[in-house]
């Protein structure tokens, strides 16, 4: 099942330089594409076209229910309210302490201001909340960054184990963990 389409996109913030030229993507459930790229080229740009917060120049964008998880862990989260409501404001916690137990996050973390956890327990309680929300296209801008190796392998295995529910497209600079977990690698 198709979860996100992508035709002969084109996009750019300048008239004389674009990010994107016509370009072409499509992903169904079950599938990881892991899009690779120096900074600036335009991997994050991408996933802004995909939620709508950008528009395209030409181009058309079809994509299913989504979730996001964002590099900076400390940025996706209001400082003020606890784990736990804000998850509660766009998610269901039907499922809740399964993937709290599968993510290895220490259930009293949730109840606590984003601000009193390290940037590796938040990053997992990001990574939490997009689950929760039970999309058919899960977008990972660098999702393991804030992680430490171990933890980034036993995340990345969950994300991988719910591939007959979702799809992935991954932004990563780490070249072997786009090599590890995706069928296709985009260099843009």
């Amino acid at each position: 099942m198709k979860v996100l389409d992508i035709a002969n996109l084109t996009f750019g913030y300048r008239a004389d330089q674009k990010l994107y030229r016509d370009f072409n993507l499509s992903l169904e459930v079950g599938e990881v594409k892991a899009i690779v790229g120096e900074s600036g080229a335009g991997k994050s740009t991408l996933f802004e076209l995909i939620v709508g917060n950008l528009k395209p120049e030409s181009g058309e964008i079809k994509s299913e229910s989504i979730s996001m998880v964002f590099q900076d862990p400390y940025s996706s989260f209001h400082p003020s309210y606890t784990i736990i409501n804000q998850i509660k404001d766009v998610a269901d916690t039907e499922g809740l302490e399964k993937h709290i137990k599968r993510l290895g996050i220490d259930r009293a973390l949730i109840d606590r201001l984003p601000h009193n956890l390290s940037g590796g327990q938040l990053q997992r309680c990001s990574i939490l909340r997009a689950l929760l929300m039970r999309p058919r296209l899960l977008l990972l801008d660098e999702p393991t960054s804030a992680l430490d190796n171990i933890t980034q392998l036993s995340v990345m295995k969950l994300l991988m184990s719910m591939l007959e529910d979702v799809a992935i497209l991954l932004i990563t600079h780490d070249n072997d963990l786009a090599s590890w977990c995706a069928d296709e690698i985009i260099e843009i």
